[in-house]
């Protein structure tokens, strides 16, 4: 199953049936007076959490989605049929945007979580509201009200207690498969991870906890190179980020300048994500003797300034990796009992949580806005260069300064 993780689509609420004029006509009684019914309400459309579904492949080419209009009022009183309402099945962790405003309407992270996205239209009146003693016979009815409208951005972002970081071939996926049940693709080449990757850790009997795999992060993908831009907003919800480091790369580069290169594109693409609690998991010691571990260790740390844990592990060896996945365990439940008991922490969190989405969907919204001026042939203002300006305008020095950018 293709792995999609934001849509666009467009969503229409049902428009409320109309009013009816009608006037009662029986045998043997004159002047009836009026009985048209009102109309049915429009049906709205939720969304709702599903933990059965982990992409959003189904709203991929059908985009546009209607409710039902509800139904004309009729004679003898009779009221409109109610439209039915529309119910899109989204999976868990799965945010709803206007598209329009950039309003984030609601974030559904718990299975059978509802949201109403628009609105049904209100019913029109028919004629027997409007009867008085003054007007015995109206003859006034109103229209249905029409349904909300909206285009909406779906984001899904999955739901794990523990994310990965690292450049391509740092060994991520081989620490899922070695930690978990899951068996993401494993290969000798970069970027064998296309898409993010979920693996259940079980500690002991009754203890687990979610582990999250994306792509390889590269030089210069807070400019949106490489593909593991696209998938850091799935580390927002995540409570503890693992950063693996190759202690024994196979191309020209350090061990120190790969470890520095992912503390820069994590601080560019959000520095409050980098806030996040982060652990510093040096992999592959295997390939390395074990005299040369330590000096290997230090050389990190320092060109890092690192403070916090700090982990040597062989993930295809299962090396060190039963000790991580413990304190790993023992972070989370007592994070949990923080949270628990200390509403000043858990406010600290929130705050941290929303900072995170608000940079993350920036950072994004630019990048997108960057490659729609690219294939519309128009350059940003940041990306005009000195090159782009005619002699004439360098002389003009008095002039206002105009720059023209096609929205």
């Amino acid at each position: 199953m293709k792995f999609v993780d934001e849509v666009s689509i467009r969503v229409k609420a049902g428009d409320g049936g109309n009013g009816c004029m009608s006037f009662r006509r029986e045998k043997f009684i004159e002047n009836g007076g009026p009985n048209g019914g009102d109309g049915g309400d429009g049906g709205s459309i939720y969304m709702m959490a599903d933990e059965n579904l982990n992409t959003l492949v189904d709203y991929r080419y059908t985009r546009h989605f209607d409710a039902e209009r509800g139904s004309n009022g009729g004679s003898t009183d009779c009221t409109g049929k109610k439209g039915e309402d529309l119910v899109l099945r989204v999976p868990v962790g799965t945010t709803i945007i206007d598209s329009a405003t950039q309003e984030v309407i609601g974030d559904l992270t718990k299975a059978g979580q509802r949201l109403m996205v628009v609105q049904g239209g209100w019913h029109g009146l028919g004629n027997t509201r409007f009867k008085s003693s003054t007007n015995r016979a109206p003859r006034q009815t109103t229209p249905g009200k029409p349904g909300e409208q909206r285009d909406l951005k779906l984001e899904m972002k999955v739901l794990a207690d523990v994310g990965l970081l690292g450049l391509p071939n740092a060994g991520k996926s081989t620490f899922i498969r070695s930690v978990s049940a899951a068996k993401p693709k494993v290969a000798d080449y970069p970027f064998t991870t296309l898409v993010p990757n979920l693996g259940v850790v079980s500690v002991d009997r009754w203890k687990s906890f979610v582990i999250a795999d994306i792509p390889g992060l590269i030089e210069g993908a807070s400019d949106g190179a490489g593909l593991g831009i696209r998938f850091l907003k799935h580390l927002s919800r995540t409570r503890l980020l693992l950063h693996l480091v190759d202690m024994a790369p196979l191309d020209d580069t350090s061990a120190p300048d790969a470890a520095e290169v992912i503390v820069s594109e994590l601080t560019k693409f959000s520095p409050s994500l980098a806030e996040r609690g982060r652990w510093l998991v040096l992999n592959k010691c295997d390939q390395i003797l074990e005299e040369e571990h330590e000096a290997r260790v230090k050389e990190i740390v320092d060109r890092l300034e690192w403070t916090g844990p700090v982990y040597v592990i062989s993930a295809i060896a299962k090396e060190g990796t039963e000790r991580l996945t413990r304190d790993i365990m023992r972070y989370l439940e007592d994070r949990a009992d923080r949270l628990a008991a200390d509403p000043v922490y858990k406010a600290e969190l929130a705050e941290l949580d929303q900072r995170i989405e608000d940079e993350a969907r920036a950072q994004l919204q630019a990048l997108d806005d960057q490659r729609a001026l690219r294939r519309s042939g128009v350059k940003s203002v940041h990306d005009i260069g000195d090159d782009d300006w005619d002699e004439e305008d360098v002389d003009d020095e008095d002039g206002p300064e105009i720059i023209y950018v096609r929205d």
